[in-house]
């Protein structure tokens, strides 16, 4: 008797594990570096009919009282608190240190920010940033001047 081998089949399989590794690994790269890649994209804003004015968005509060914060064109600061005079030539530390003051006297006081159209949008960013640090939760930002 004559020893025969049997003769397997030939299958052509393709064993799928490793590529579906690979996937997965990929897709949690790109789940976490999609936060980090942002574009912008020029718009241009509409004008609303629905905003509140400075002195309504006050009067809503029960107190009345608001801090206004403004940038001009060169960047410079501004403070004006409960429709007083606005005072100009703050640097940003001196305008954190009165801001947090206010609020202290005042914690329900209203805080807007109002920039001038020709100032970077930089400069607006770093004061929201700033008014953050110092414990200012909510701001509104002004989209006309205020008028008295």
């Amino acid at each position: 008797m004559v020893y025969q081998p049997k003769r397997r089949k030939l299958t052509a399989e393709i064993n799928v594990v490793p590529y579906i590794d690979v996937m997965l690994v990929l897709l949690i790269i790109f789940m976490v570096t999609s936060p980090f890649v942002t574009q912008g994209v020029e718009v241009e804003l509409p004008q609303t009919t629905t905003a509140q004015s400075a002195a309504e968005l006050a009067k809503e509060k029960d107190n009345g009282a608001f801090i206004i914060v403004e940038v001009n064109k060169d960047g410079a600061l501004g403070l004006s608190v409960n429709n007083a005079e606005m005072q100009r030539g703050f640097s940003l530390q001196n305008l954190l240190l009165r801001v947090k003051a206010e609020l202290e006297i005042n914690a329900q006081a209203t805080v807007l920010v109002g920039g001038d159209g020709r100032v970077p949008y930089s400069e607006i960013v770093l004061t929201l940033d700033a008014l953050n640090q110092v414990g200012v939760s909510s701001v509104g930002l002004m989209t006309e001047p205020f008028e008295k």
